[in-house]
């Protein structure tokens, strides 16, 4: 008898053995001897195989390869995730798409596709708001600001929002600088056996002369090196219907207007490498282009019609890399990255150009060393140059060669005793401005703490609080490149506290999890913008004191009846963010601009054999516009209501996907910003095939 056949039986003789007495309740006393003596037979059956005269077949490499997405219950500082096959699900194209369905964020939307879309969470502003791609931080010297329309999501695995900072070991000091954390993390490409190529070409279009083509190309070279590229453009006419109401109630007189000069086109890039240099070394690097035009409309008024004749032109481009190395003593990571870009405004009307020229650098790196089975230590180490030049016509008084220079550094200490976790960092910040090559202006220091506590009860619930403290100099547009004669803006300070319970188990057929934050922030020296003449200058003040109280809630649910999945996601916010400048003014006690005290959203989606189904509501409750909140300021309550369908075929070479959807479904008329009136209702549809 063949040896290999010898083995076999003798496996199988054990295995019938061991599962006859687990039948029968009998333990096996020589359970031990036998599991070793049965791991030693399927460790020497590739020797026996070998040793014979038999045809030796290989098996094909499999290879498996999955990135791992952030806990929303495991961590200490909240944190909302929104995975590539909710992204799909959802239809979203554009960076900004993907965050309006999650709790205690602002997006501050002004106008439709080609709109600047900026997000502020927890009322904190849009500036407190690190965007990171792959961990590196998207930076804008000019206004701080990142625009998150002007990045798609077709090359995506996750989005993720992290409130104070995120739960990571290796982690940039900039990030850990920032009041919350919004990242977006480039999907790593994975193959079946003897696979080396991937295709997904797609097609959308919609109302208003809507369309998007997009190609994704992903490439095995080798077994350890992969990379993927994404080309994605994108164009709409803009040309929208509107209803203009003459008063603040919106119940009095109004008239059908039509939104015009807000057309758009935008041609994106991204390439991407994913090489392995051994086990637990890697090395990702992005080359990341993007030029775009967008017309800029101007604010509505009433009985006119005259067209603003402003519109920007921009492009950009960075490059960066990440080398990361996980041993089991240490962990290490360093990043870089070089960005450039050219921004120019142009204002037909008064025979105005302004053009803007940005140049940056950063590197960084962070190390994490568990000291011992219960201390951790990590640290960081940043710095960057920025560099802006402007260019005016007409001339102009403004500032036109501005340079920064940041430094950051921090370090964190994290214990873990069992279900109890315990971090604390300090961060230091140095920041300092030369203008045309002379240091004329004082430098930015402060150190600033993070401390957070978490308690797991069980499997399934965990207790969480943190206490930070963030500084946010101002950047260039609002120190130097106003419209009007600058202002002396100071630093804010944000003092960040919260305390939180997370909650995640199976009920049945239902896989549940929830979370609920309460939270308050106490802002110093706030800044706060406002539009002036048009979208592309802003004014800025500081507000002095604002308090900031509020509690986020969110729900995720999903279960199968008989061949149907179902998923259910929930969020609500409310904020009571107020001015407590001065006892007894005019706007004491009153909300800040543009915040809501109630919004929320729910997402439905019902998967079956026939045609997927998805829902979407998002619910934002008034606002107002001005430091005063009176009713000529007060903007009413909107909800915004979508549907889609969509439905999957396999074809002999590929899959074919099909998607139809129709947004603002009940047509309603609102503005994120006053005087900028949002797209009622429209449609979209699109095509994929992944081959």
């Amino acid at each position: 008898m063949k040896m290999s056949i010898v083995v076999e039986k003798i496996v199988s003789f054990i295995v019938c053995r061991r599962q006859a007495s687990a039948r029968h309740g009998v333990m096996l006393r020589n359970a031990l001897p036998s599991r070793a003596f049965l791991l030693l037979l399927l460790l020497l059956y590739p020797f026996a195989v070998a040793a014979q005269n038999d045809t030796v077949k290989t098996l094909d490499e499999v290879e498996i390869s999955s990135q791992r997405t952030p806990s929303v219950t495991r961590t200490a500082a909240p944190t909302q995730v929104m995975d590539a096959e909710r992204i799909e699900h959802l239809g979203a194209v554009q960076l900004s798409d993907a965050i309006k369905q999650m709790a205690g964020v602002t997006l501050k939307d002004y106008g439709g596709v080609g709109g600047v879309k900026t997000v502020s969470a927890r009322g904190l502003g849009s500036q407190f708001s690190a965007v990171t791609i792959d961990g590196i931080p998207v930076d804008d010297s000019q206004n701080g600001q990142v625009d998150l329309g002007r990045y798609t999501l077709g090359n995506t695995a996750y989005v993720s929002l992290s409130q104070g900072q995120e739960q990571s070991s290796l982690l940039s000091a900039k990030a850990l600088a920032a009041g919350n954390v919004l990242n977006m993390e480039t999907a790593e490409p994975s193959f079946w056996p003897g696979e080396r190529v991937k295709l997904k070409a797609g097609l959308e279009g919609g109302s208003f002369g809507y369309r998007s083509p997009s190609l994704l190309w992903q490439q095995r070279w080798s077994r350890r090196l992969k990379s993927s590229l994404f080309v994605n453009h994108l164009r709409s006419d803009g040309d929208y219907p509107f209803t203009l109401y003459y008063t603040a109630s919106h119940r009095d007189s109004s008239s059908v207007e039509r939104r015009s000069h807000s057309a758009v086109w935008m041609f994106t890039a991204d390439g991407n490498l994913f090489y392995t240099l051994g086990e637990g070394n890697t090395l990702t690097a992005k080359v990341h282009y993007m030029r775009g035009m967008h017309e800029l409309p101007g604010p509505i008024a009433y009985y006119s019609q005259a067209v603003s004749g402003q519109r920007s032109e921009e492009e950009q481009a960075f490059a960066q890399a990440r080398w990361r190395v996980e041993r089991e003593r240490w962990q290490g990571q360093l990043l870089a990255k070089v960005r450039y870009s050219d921004d120019h405004y142009f204002d037909t009307l008064r025979n105005a150009h302004d053009a803007y020229t940005q140049r940056e650098a950063f590197v960084s790196g962070s190390l994490h060393c568990p000291l011992t089975a219960w201390l951790n230590l990590d640290g960081a180490l940043d710095a960057s140059l920025a560099h802006l030049d402007s260019r005016h016509q007409p001339a102009t008084n403004q500032f036109s060669d501005v340079t920064r220079r940041n430094l950051a550094a921090a370090l964190a200490l994290q214990v873990h005793f069992g279900a109890f976790e315990a971090r604390a960092n300090a961060l230091y910040t140095d920041i300092a401005d030369l203008i045309a090559g002379q240091d004329t202006t004082p430098s930015y220091r402060r150190l600033t703490p993070f401390v957070a506590l978490m308690y797991r009860l069980g499997m399934t619930t965990t207790l969480r609080a943190f206490y930070k403290e963030t500084y946010r100099v101002p950047n260039f547009g609002e120190l130097y490149f106003f419209q009007l004669m600058p202002r002396g803006l100071r630093p804010e300070r944000a003092h960040q506290f919260n305390l939180g319970v997370t909650h995640t188990n199976s009920y049945g057929l239902c896989q549940l999890t929830a979370t609920l934050d309460a939270y308050y922030n106490h802002v110093n020296d706030k800044i706060v913008a406002k539009p002036t003449s048009n979208m592309y200058y802003w004014s800025m003040e500081n507000f002095g004191v604002v308090d900031i109280l509020g509690v986020d809630a969110t729900a995720n649910a999903q279960f199968s009846v008989f061949s149907s999945q179902f998923s259910i996601q929930l969020n609500y916010s409310f904020q009571h963010a107020v001015d407590h400048t001065r006892p007894g003014s005019n706007t004491y006690g009153h909300q800040i601009m543009y915040t809501p005290r109630h919004s929320g959203g729910a997402s439905l989606r019902w998967e079956n054999a026939w045609v997927n189904l998805g829902a979407t509501a998002m619910v934002v409750g008034h606002r107002y516009f001005m430091r005063q909140n009176t009713p000529e300021s007060r903007m009413p309550a909107y909800c915004d209501l979508g549907l889609s369908l969509d439905r999957s075929f396999d074809l002999r070479i590929g899959t074919l996907s099909l998607r139809a959807a129709v947004q603002n479904l009940l047509d309603t008329q609102y503005e994120v910003v006053a005087s900028y009136p949002m797209m009622g209702r429209n449609w979209k549809i699109g095509i994929m095939y992944d081959f």
